[in-house]
């Protein structure tokens, strides 16, 4: 990295990439655990795995890089996640068949930043010797790979909730 400022930046989009982690890592454990009698229980307990070590591995690249980590910055986020949680669903005691659809597409925005910020690493990994390379093209196929599994169970969310065909199909029938 050329300058001083470029490298402050770093340390700043990486820290935020972190605390959306932290957030992240919460709602797919959070998600594990609601469907933990279900048919996609065990994908769905690895998926959170894979998101945890995920975090571990952005985690390790900011260390590496010699950069502060900003914990109040992942405490927040965890935080923001528990309160999110706190929403009107239409019910008072029990989980909302919206909640699986709202979590799955949260998920699946989450992942598709995580993936954005492993193609950005990648594409300074040249100016950077601490970034790997090949470990991020692996962080970035699994981050490909969840986005494939959490549109699978949108799209059955939809069906489950609203009677909706997947929209993949509706919209390349019209074309």
């Amino acid at each position: 990295m050329a300058t001083t400022d470029s490298r402050e930046l770093l340390g700043i989009y990486l820290n935020d990439h972190l605390a959306g982690a932290a957030g992240g890592v919460a709602l797919a454990r959070r998600v594990a655990q609601a469907h933990g009698d279900s048919a996609d229980a065990d994908r769905l307990a690895r998926l959170a795995d894979d998101i945890a070590a995920d975090r571990g591995a952005a985690l390790s690249i900011v260390r590496s890089l010699g950069l502060p980590v900003r914990r109040y910055k992942s405490v927040a986020a965890w935080a923001a996640e528990r309160v999110g949680r706190l929403k009107f669903n239409g019910r008072l005691r029990s989980r909302s068949p919206l909640s699986d659809l709202v979590e799955f597409e949260g998920l699946r925005v989450a992942v598709e930043g995580k993936a954005a910020g492993w193609r950005t690493l990648l594409a300074i990994a040249d100016r950077e010797p601490a970034l790997d390379a090949e470990t991020l093209r692996f962080l970035l196929e699994r981050a490909e790979a969840q986005m494939t599994f959490l549109e699978e169970l949108r799209v059955k969310a939809v069906e489950e909730v609203f009677g909706g065909r997947d929209v993949r199909a509706v919209v390349g029938a019209s074309r």
